[in-house]
This record gives structure tokens, sequence and C-alpha cells, in this order.
């Protein structure tokens, strides 16, 4: 009798603690370890995103995929950051058992950093301006982790200078999420290459990100064009404050995108293109994604979708377009994402 296994093979033979599986789709014979599901940590489960296809909002001529970061523990590709940075100053010794962590966050970062400080041990500040969503407070206070709000007139600076002070007036360590050499060079050793095992011997001619610290954009781009220089790398960023395309930066809605800087880590030659969207073809793309694919996630995500929709249109036929997707929608019920969704009974039909 054939029973089903939980990584898409089947058992060989009725007794479950077998260890052996066949791979339907490949017909190979492999160990459990393949889809093992123990860990020794939360922190194991970090990381091999799933890349999905766009089935209804992609453009005929076109084949288009998305790599779903909101899988990660925490619910955002700032998972790999945070491990990233934590694991690399406990090595160096600039992070002590115990220490306390810092740093300025838009939320997903703090949220990521009070996940891995609460495995690890270490308490964690977290610095955040105050227009950033309630829930992203809430989600780090519930991890253990204190929130210093800053004026949102003082902007991502402004929080940065918080964080800075704090460490220095006592002695704790800043993460330094924005000039960390730890963040993209996660993003070479995970990110890059799972997208490049993924589509190992198969097309993809487009990978779309957006920026906030640079760190993906930055490592999985620059590993992808290393090993696929056919593959162009499309930068994304708002319209009103596309900072890579040389203008000034205003507030924008698409939350954990371009702070009032240009990130120390940020490479700015990985990208072959840069393709700005609005605030509102941002929302629009997420509403889009959840109502028509079941993909739910947040602004950002809709931000770098809708980048990837623009190049969709004027790719050629056959083209092959991947792009990143940062972040669950449940960071947004607060924000403008959420307007006009009811909250009482809807009408019987």
């Amino acid at each position: 009798m054939q029973i089903p296994a939980p990584c898409g093979g089947i058992w060989l033979a009725t007794d479950v603690r077998s260890s052996i599986l066949t791979d339907t789709k490949k017909g190979a014979v492999t160990s459990l370890e393949r889809c093992s599901v123990i860990y020794d940590s939360i922190l194991g489960t970090i990381g091999r995103t799933p890349i999905v296809r766009i089935n209804r909002l992609a453009p005929q001529h076109v084949t288009m995929y998305v790599k779903c970061e909101f899988f990660n523990p925490l619910s955002s590709v700032k998972d790999r950051l945070a491990i990233a940075i934590i694991e690399d100053a406990e090595r160096s010794g600039a992070l002590k058992p115990g220490q306390t962590v810092v740093e300025a966050t838009s939320g997903n970062t703090g949220i990521a950093l009070a996940m891995v400080c609460a495995a690890k041990g270490h308490p964690f500040v977290a610095t955040m301006a105050e227009s950033f969503s309630i829930e992203r407070r809430k989600i780090m206070r519930m991890l253990g982790a204190r929130v210093i709000l800053t004026p949102a007139a003082e902007r991502g600076t402004g929080m940065i200078r918080k964080a800075e002070a704090l460490a220095a007036r006592h002695g704790w360590f800043l993460a330094r999420q924005f000039e960390n050499p730890a963040n993209p060079a996660y993003h070479r050793s995970t990110t890059g290459p799972e997208i490049l095992s993924d589509f190992a011997g198969k097309q993809l001619d487009f990978f779309v990100s957006g920026w906030g610290t640079g760190g993906t954009l930055t490592g999985a781009g620059q590993m992808i064009r290393l090993a696929r220089p056919e593959v162009k790398i499309i930068a994304t960023e708002p319209e009103g404050a596309a900072m890579l395309s040389g203008k000034p930066w205003a507030p924008h809605k698409i939350q954990g995108w371009t702070p009032d800087l240009l990130p120390a880590v940020l490479n700015r030659d990985v990208p072959h293109r840069i393709v700005p969207v609005a605030d509102t073809e941002a929302m629009e793309a997420a509403r889009a994604l959840a109502r028509q694919e079941g993909i739910f996630c947040g602004i950002s995500s809709g931000g770098t979708f809708a980048a990837a929709l623009k190049v969709a249109r004027e790719a050629q036929q056959g083209s092959v377009i991947l792009a990143m997707l940062p972040d669950t929608g449940e960071r947004y019920l607060s924000t403008p994402l959420f307007e006009g969704i009811a909250e009482g009974s809807d009408p019987e039909p």
C-alpha cells in the first residue's frame, strides 16, 4: 500500500519508521532527511523559502514566479538578516553572551532580531519611528523586546541616531543593518544560491527586488549575476523617494523600503535597471495577489510585484520573471493597505 509522505513522495512500506522514500517527481530513492521536520531551534527554519508560480495575474506571453519570504518563521526576509548579524557577532566576539542588542528598524528587522535574540538569550531593544504600524510594535513586545519610538519627522536617520546613542550609553551591541557586511553576505550564501538551485537548468530572464537595507538586492543579485549573467537584475523603489535613481527622498507609504539614506551595504552596480512604483500601485498589487492568487503579502511585496508586472508587460515572448515578496500582509492591518476592508458582518446573499 502506498502512503503519502510529507515532502511529496510516498512511503515504500506501511512502517512509518522507514527512512526510505520514493520521490514521485524524480523517481529516486532518498533519505528521510530530505523532508525532515524536526529542528533544534526555531532558527533552523530560516530560509529555503518556496518559489511559487503566478497563474492569474501574469501577462499571457510570459511566466512569472514569486519567492515567498513570508514562509520564514517570523514572516519576512529580515529573518535572514537577523540571524546573519547576530551569529556573525557571536563568532567574532563582538556580541557577548547575554549582552543587549539594539537596532533601528521599520519593524521587520526588529521583529526578526527580537526572535533571534529570544532564542539565543539576548535582550533586545528596538528604536522605531512612530509612523510605522502598531502591529509591528506589539509583535516585538510579544517577543520580549523593548520598543523606543522616535518622532516621525526625524525619519529613518532619527531612529538610527537614537539606537547609536543607546548603544554608546549602555554598552549594548548595535546591529547596524545598513552597514553590516554580514547582511549581504548571508544573502550571497543563502538567498542567491536558493534561487540558482531552484532554477538550475531552467530559464530565468529577470530578477526583481526592492531595497531597504540593500542586503537582498546586493547579495542575491551578485550571486545571480555571477552564475547566470544572462539574467537582468531589476531594482525597484518608491516613485516618490527614488534615491537610487538620483531623486531626493520624500515620505512614502511602502514601509520597509527606501529610508532617507543610501545604505553602505547597497551595491549600486548590481541592478541593470531601476523601475520605480507609486504607493498606490504597490497597494493595488498586494490586494490583487491576495484576491486573485491567494498570496497574502505586504505593501513592499506589492511594490516588487508591481515593478515585475511592468517588466513583464515589456518583456519578450516566453520570458521568465522572478520577484521577491519580502513579508506578510499581517504587518499592515492598521495601514492604508486595509482601508475599506469591513470589520463587521457582510450581508447574506
